[in-house]
């Protein structure tokens, strides 16, 4: 990736899809603050199901949640494969979530997916798509 200027500030779009690929190949990542304001509020995560953003990539809806984040950039979606999905979020502890690939074709036309995570710190979650 390239390096911006502050008036070259990235889009929270561009921000997503980066941090999710490189969380997926675990390079650490840099933030540093761009200069303006900004007038919107962060968006809150969907209390069942999940959404997906105007870029296309869905966001998981995770049981018991405390700091996690099951985001699938639209970008995977195609996977064939399929994925294993980093969900540590802001928890102090990680979490993964195998997606095959027929799971991934599911999620991207917007059909329930539930899956159970790894089981970390002594516990599991239950991440459920659309």
């Amino acid at each position: 990736m390239e390096a911006r200027t502050t008036a070259q500030c990235i889009s929270r779009r561009e921000f997503t899809l980066a941090a999710a690929m490189a969380v997926l190949s675990g390079v650490a990542i840099s933030v540093t603050g761009c200069g303006g304001s900004d007038s919107g509020s962060p968006a809150s995560p969907s209390p069942a199901g999940s959404s997906s953003t105007s870029g296309g990539d869905r966001t998981g809806s995770i049981s018991a949640n405390h700091g996690h984040a099951a985001v699938v950039a639209s970008a995977q979606l195609g996977a064939s494969g399929g994925i294993t999905l980093n969900i540590q979020g802001t928890s102090a502890h990680p979490h993964t979530v195998a997606l095959s690939g027929s799971d991934l074709v599911a999620i991207a036309a917007n059909q329930r997916v539930s899956k159970e995570s790894s089981s970390d710190a002594g516990h599991a979650h239950t991440v459920a798509f659309n």
